[in-house]
């Protein structure tokens, strides 16, 4: 059953494109936890593309997803509003950098990333996996299966999604598509033959489409875990974070908001 969708004041990135999360009197000293707490505002950069963890339904606005309503409740563990700010997969790091004070939305954990900020500690341990029409499941259950003239492999640019087929097929041909909310709607479709992401968003995607399977996303082809990207080098904000998430994990706060995407 899909999480009900919540309204949330959004930020445009018009009105917040020249200042960053701190202003420079506030990055005169102390941590992001203070910071916050005198803005009376907590800055969340996602990209509303990548259910069940970050929706944005194109007609009304409306975001909803499983980290998007864990942000709320750190919100408010906080103290104070929350604040979505808009972003791409391709503008992320950069976005979070000037603009937010976390990133979430099925951040995968990467090496590259973490130059440029802090991870939490991970809350989802996931993998790449294909995702295809029914039929064609037991075809695309390996890389020498789907890497093979005449595969059509879609990707959405700029995510580690795009990294994992670019490095591993070199004989299909690789599809970029711009939109993530309608990607899977060109593999519906029969335009491509295959998605290769991550296995919750192949199970998920998967109820909603009843065309489509995940193939063995018990199974997924590598190692990977999501957390929250928090700002470098803050660690009393990044252990503060750490020990919401640690709760919410433990005390059923994270389970409560997972169960109507995840079952």
């Amino acid at each position: 059953m899909r999480a009900k969708a919540v309204l949330i004041t959004v930020m445009s990135l018009l009105a917040i494109g020249s200042i960053s999360s701190a202003s420079p009197d506030e990055r005169g000293g102390g941590s992001r936890l203070d910071l916050v707490g005198k803005r009376g505002e907590l800055r969340v950069c996602s990209t509303g593309d990548y259910r069940p963890f970050t929706y944005r339904d194109p007609g009304t606005g409306a975001w909803s997803g499983i980290d998007l309503d864990m942000a709320g409740d750190l919100a408010k563990r906080l103290g104070v509003r929350m604040t979505i700010v808009p972003t791409t997969w391709k503008t992320l790091v950069d976005d979070f950098r000037r603009r937010c004070d976390i990133a979430a939305g099925g951040v995968s954990i990467t090496l590259e990333r973490a130059r440029h900020a802090f991870y939490t500690q991970a809350y989802v341990v996931d993998g790449k996996t294909p995702i295809t029409r029914c039929e064609n499941a037991s075809r695309f259950r390996t890389l020498e299966q789907i890497d093979k003239p005449g595969v059509r492999a879609i990707v959405n640019p700029g995510g580690t999604n795009e990294q994992f087929a670019r490095a591993n097929l070199k004989q299909a041909t690789i599809v970029a598509h711009p939109d993530n909310n309608t990607i899977f709607d060109e593999i519906v479709a029969g335009r491509v033959d295959l998605m290769i992401t991550d296995a919750v968003e192949t199970r998920w995607q998967a109820k909603l489409r009843p065309e489509l399977c995940a193939v063995h996303p018990e199974k997924p082809f590598t190692f990977s875990e999501k957390a929250y990207l928090v700002p470098l080098g803050d660690v009393v904000f990044k252990h503060w974070v750490d020990q919401w998430l640690n709760l919410a994990l433990h005390d059923g706060t994270y389970e409560r908001i997972s169960k109507p995407w995840l079952g």
